[in-house]
């Protein structure tokens, strides 16, 4: 019954996508063959050292190895993303400027309605899912907690004197520490910075208590004692922490903030482009070393194909909207 659901917005998202840019129907296969004929930039919407940047980084050194073209990793941080794929959407449909996501893409018409210029569906060419990932609980060492539930008791016994970092407001991880607060009623205050590398520098050093940060970010310190993991967001275990709990089962049921890591293009990009970077995209989360290097970073390597991605991302959408009215969030 599931996979049946999942076929049927498949469908749906391919008629969406044709719909918005008939040049993919019109491609033809010599179109791919011309392709990259320059240098392909890898939009990414928060600062370096973050999550996304480290596992788009990764797969840009492949793709450049695939291509014999480089492909380059750009930051453009800003609105929790928006800033990148606002850029991504208007670009030109040549595959030569691409968006690398994650969960913020499609949290973003719930938590951004009024700001948001593009459609995170219709506007975007659905290219290939990456990995999928999970927020990691992660507090300053000198924090006196070693589980959530130690957590929680002191945010209890310390109101509105324990703050958690975010890359910004409305972002995945502001999301989680919003959603914590209402599971476990706690009064933590959350403190925004410019992209999730700043904010983990700060937990790191002790400014900040404590964040939730996507695990490529956060998985080098947490291996050197400089972080200590309490939890994940996902609704299961993560295979490269499989000793840490999840939220879910740390006594809130339910709580569930995944993230799946993404390439898009923009809308009308040509089906021959796109079809080609789907191609190389799984032969290189196919690789081993890649499927390693990715694991270590706390992702699970997935792979797909566009309608695959469309269809997922058309029902994450509608998932936060709901959530995000739950919790009662909204930036603007």
């Amino acid at each position: 019954m599931v996979l049946n659901q999942t076929l049927r917005i498949a469908a749906v998202c391919c008629v969406i996508a044709a719909g918005h840019g008939q040049a993919q129907t019109r491609a033809t296969p010599a179109d791919a063959t011309k392709y990259p004929s320059r240098v392909v930039r890898l939009q990414v919407g928060y600062a370096a050292g973050g999550a996304v940047d480290v596992s788009a980084r990764v797969i840009a050194q492949k793709l450049t190895e695939s291509f014999g073209q480089s492909f380059i990793v750009e930051n453009r941080p800003g609105a929790d993303g928006i800033v990148a794929s606002d850029y991504v959407a208007k670009a030109v449909p040549d595959g030569h400027v691409l968006a690398y996501i994650s969960a913020g893409h499609t949290m973003n018409p719930s938590l951004h309605p009024k700001s948001l210029l593009y459609h995170p569906v219709r506007d975007f060419a659905p290219v290939s899912m990456i990995a999928t990932g999970t927020q990691t609980l992660v507090v300053n060492p000198a924090l006196p907690v070693k589980s959530l539930k130690e957590l929680v008791a002191l945010a209890k016994a310390r109101p509105g004197q324990i703050n958690f970092a975010s890359s910004g407001a409305g972002g995945p991880m502001h999301l989680s520490g919003e959603l914590l607060k209402l599971h476990a009623g706690i009064d933590i205050v959350h403190v925004p910075y410019k992209g999730g590398g700043p904010a983990l520098n700060d937990v790191i050093g002790g400014q900040i208590e404590m964040t939730f940060i996507g695990a490529p970010a956060s998985m080098p310190h947490i291996k050197s004692g400089r972080l200590r993991i309490l939890a994940v967001s996902s609704a299961k275990r993560v295979a490269a922490l499989p000793e840490v709990p999840t939220v879910a089962e740390s006594g809130y049921p339910g709580f569930d903030v995944g993230a799946l890591y993404a390439v898009l293009a923009p809308a009308s990009t040509p089906a021959a482009i796109v079809n080609r970077l789907n191609s190389e995209l799984a032969k290189i989360v196919a690789q081993r070393d890649i499927r390693e290097r990715l694991h270590g970073l706390g992702l699970e390597t997935v792979g797909g194909t566009p309608e695959q991605l469309g269809a997922f991302m058309t029902v994450d959408v509608e998932k936060w909207i709901k959530l995000v009215q739950k919790v009662g969030l909204q930036t603007n």
